[in-house]
């Protein structure tokens, strides 16, 4: 067995808040990384902070291919298509991983782009209301879950490189299923997305609510001052999952009204509210160092230990590749 996968150039492609943070953060573990943006004033301050960066795509690409780069998708979902497009043209053979907040629908478009084959999904759970390469920093990663997707096409190879990005970032990995990192995302991402826009809405109808306002209002609607944008991309990328879940708190909300308006009370959703919290604060975050990537069902144990509460924090060994 093979410790590590040996640590081939990183090509980062979209220079924002995420895939900037992600080349800063390579660079301080002393990786190789280029990258592409799309903008030219993303990619000016990159190269001004003394980083590899341009506007050429297709240069970038060619680079990646000439390499064997990883190429790391950080860019808007709205974006995806063309840019797999491209990849697709001048770099299909390189390892190919993302960072979107929704895994179902990227797999769905790189499989339509014929690159699934090379490709593993992933999404570090990180990030502030900010946005474009200022807003970046090296230490955005430490110590965040990096869900890393470990589906059924999934090549041993290319999960040990996607596993070795994401702890270089200093993050701990959880391996999950696709659609199960969907249904978990629309609950602690994208839903207390929405409520917080309502809450914000709600807020700005009653004249002195903000002038009130103080600690519960900012960190619940702490989120609703995410670029609008990139808001409804990861919400309406992830909507079957989020109408699940919408309607799922609309049926406590539901509850707990007819509760007040009968009963005066809402102590079945606090009572319950406070004691799923609670699980949470006491929810146990133990080490994966069992699973050796490539053996078989390796896949459904990383699975199976990321539900459980499993995180890895230092690179699994990898079965050598056949000779």
């Amino acid at each position: 067995m093979a410790d590590v996968v040996p640590q081939q150039p990183v090509c980062v492609l979209g220079l924002g808040l995420i895939g900037g943070s992600i080349m800063r953060a390579l660079a301080a573990a002393g990786r190789e990384a280029f990258g592409y943006n799309r903008s030219v004033e993303s990619a000016q301050g990159a190269i001004a902070d003394g980083f590899d960066a341009t506007t050429d795509l297709t240069g970038t690409l060619h680079r990646a291919a000439e390499t064997g780069a990883l190429i790391v998708l950080a860019v808007p979902m709205p974006a995806l298509p063309n840019m797999l497009a491209h990849i697709a043209e001048v770099a299909p053979g390189c390892p190919l991983t993302d960072v979107t907040s929704v895994k179902g629908a990227v797999l769905d478009a790189v499989t339509a782009a014929g690159l699934r084959e090379r490709f593993v999904g992933g999404h570090p759970m990180a990030g502030t209301a900010h946005s474009g390469w200022a807003a970046g920093h090296s230490g955005l990663f430490t110590g965040a879950p990096w869900v890393v997707s470990v589906d059924d096409h999934v090549d041993p190879q290319v999960w040990s490189m996607v596993m070795t990005l994401a702890l270089n970032c200093r993050a701990e990995v959880v391996p999950a299923k696709s659609d199960e990192h969907d249904a978990a995302a629309a609950a602690i991402s994208h839903l207390p997305h929405l409520l917080a826009e309502a809450l914000a809405i709600i807020a700005g109808e009653i004249p002195l609510a903000f002038a009130l306002a103080a600690g519960s209002f900012r960190d619940a609607t702490r989120v609703a001052a995410t670029a609008p944008d990139l808001v409804r991309a990861m919400c309406e990328g992830n909507s079957g999952q989020l109408i699940h879940t919408a309607d799922r708190a609309m049926e406590l909300l539901g509850r707990a009204r007819e509760s007040l308006a009968t009963h005066d009370s809402v102590a079945e959703l606090v009572d319950a509210g406070h004691a799923a919290r609670t699980r949470y604060d006491n929810f146990p975050r133990s080490d994966i160092f069992h699973v050796i990537i490539g053996a078989e069902n390796w896949r459904d144990e990383l699975a199976a230990a990321g539900r459980a509460g499993g995180v890895i924090r230092s690179a699994l060994p990898v079965l050598d590749s056949p000779r």
